[in-house]
């Protein structure tokens, strides 16, 4: 569906079944790069079982129009402005990666919002490496290279999709070859700028859960324990051997992590 956020036209799957707001709301944020494709398995789940959801393509991002916002702070208030041209008045934020921290900073700026959140792959600092950088700002395919074989852990690269005749790794290479020009340095960018994650941390009053790899190469799993270490209210799961793509690589392991 098609909302329009600040003044500018978004879409928002919500997961196969229209976006009911009287339900309770659960809101999916991708990671840089990505967009509202990787929640195909957890927004359809929901959808179907109780939830209003909206699985939004971030501005410049997918099927949405306009230009890639800057910051994480500018991600978190459109989050906000998104709730309330949804008619929700508060919400689950789960948020993968780049959209953890989106949801961590929007539970802190708009704590009325937020009801609880579920970060996957997610650290304390979310660094990003001068290579990957560089690469990215040139829009050098090596920039898609190097995200696509840190962000799946050993046993993904072997194969073993659990959605017949697809191939994880070049799953994740073609929805980041969609992405428009600048966009993925532009994501990197706001990752690499964003030094307010346990500041954040520390105001946040709602359950969390957080899902860690313990074979993440890109959000190394004692990163995500330190951001835990700050939460008040945090659980940890930790998906054996997954690396940082864990919606594809152990998606029914993750939907029950996010289902307790």
């Amino acid at each position: 569906m098609q909302l329009s956020v600040n003044g500018v036209e978004a879409f928002v799957a919500s997961g196969g079944r229209e976006f009911d707001a009287s339900q309770p709301a659960i809101v999916l944020l991708h990671g840089a790069g990505f967009d509202h494709t990787i929640w195909a398995l957890h927004s359809r789940w929901f959808a179907h079982h109780g939830y209003g959801v909206l699985a939004p393509d971030l501005p410049g991002h997918g099927r949405s129009p306009g230009a890639p916002l800057r910051t994480i702070a500018e991600m978190a208030d459109w989050t906000a402005a998104l709730l309330d041209n949804a008619g929700v008045s508060d919400a689950t934020l789960v948020g993968h990666s780049m959209g953890s921290l989106i949801a961590l900073e929007t539970a802190a700026r708009h704590p009325a919002k937020v009801s609880a959140l579920g970060l996957i792959g997610t650290a304390a600092a979310m660094s990003v490496g001068p290579d990957l950088l560089k690469a990215a700002e040139a829009n050098d395919h090596a920039a898609v290279d190097m995200v696509s074989i840190w962000g799946l852990g050993f046993r993904a690269e072997l194969g073993g999709s659990l959605a017949p005749g697809l191939w994880m790794h070049s799953g994740a290479q073609r929805v980041l070859e969609r992405c428009r020009p600048g966009v993925l340095f532009n994501d990197l960018s706001a990752c690499n700028a964003y030094q307010d994650a346990l500041a954040a941390a520390a105001t946040i009053t709602v359950p969390t859960t957080l899902v860690l790899g313990e074979r993440d190469m890109m959000t190394p799993i004692r990163a995500g324990n330190a951001l835990a270490a700050a939460l008040p209210h945090a659980r940890t799961v930790v998906l054996p051997g997954a690396g940082h793509m864990m919606m594809v690589e152990r998606p029914d392991e993750l939907l029950a992590a996010l289902q307790a």
